[in-house]
């Protein structure tokens, strides 16, 4: 194995990019010689996947916006437990769509729950545990949702407001966050997009800063 594991999240509204470009990510690293595990949050255990359902499926459920926050810190516990802390524990790095911060832009920066206080709640979730590098994948409202092919859930079907709230909620967490988070240009290519996420990584973690733009194919 080679260095220390890594934990790497993706975050992004919904129709950035970031799901078709994290396991092209993980695939370079696993070029580089890292052992990659990739997951979903919430999701990715038989907990998480149970409570993405309720969350974000038509079930007709009603959530309390509170509680809302508190399932997908539930689901995100589970995750920290049963994937994230035994992977990087093995040496293996982990690669996840989405973690606290998604919680804090969505429940709080457009949702209207304080921001401070989920993030407090974040702590207890995780046990403290905070990815080592964010990738934002930054685009505008209307370009998503113009990629979105499939049925929206619960969270996508709640309008333009919610979504343009959402992208300053992330522009302001990237510029609270400045030396953990990257903002990449989510309107490029996928290729580009691709190169852009691997530069990043290989400036934060690899000695030389090199290999960006040797990587198995991206699409």
């Amino acid at each position: 194995m080679n260095g220390v594991a890594r934990f790497i999240v993706l975050e992004g509204i919904d129709g950035s990019g970031k799901s078709s470009q994290m396991p092209a990510l993980a695939a370079w690293l696993e070029s580089r010689g890292r052992s990659v595990v990739t997951c979903r949050d919430p999701g990715s255990t038989p907990t998480g996947d149970a409570i993405r359902r309720i969350l974000l499926d038509d079930t007709g459920v009603t959530v309390d916006p509170v509680a809302e926050m508190l399932l997908f810190m539930a689901a995100r516990a589970q995750l920290v437990a049963e994937v994230i802390r035994p992977a990087l524990a093995a040496g293996t790095w982990v690669v996840a769509d989405r973690f606290l911060p998604a919680t804090i832009v969505y429940q709080g920066h457009a949702g209207g729950l304080d921001p401070e206080a989920i993030r407090r709640v974040g702590v207890v979730a995780t046990g403290g545990l905070a990815p080592d590098l964010v990738l934002l994948l930054d685009i505008d409202p209307a370009t998503a949702r113009a990629r979105l092919d499939r049925p929206l859930d619960k969270l996508e079907s709640r309008g333009p407001e919610f979504r343009q709230r959402l992208v300053a909620g992330y522009r302001a967490e990237a510029a609270r966050d400045g030396d953990r988070c990257v903002v990449i240009d989510g309107h490029a290519t996928p290729e580009a997009v691709a190169t852009a996420l691997r530069t990043a990584v290989a400036e934060r973690f690899f000695a030389d800063g090199s290999g960006a733009t040797a990587v198995p194919d991206a699409r």
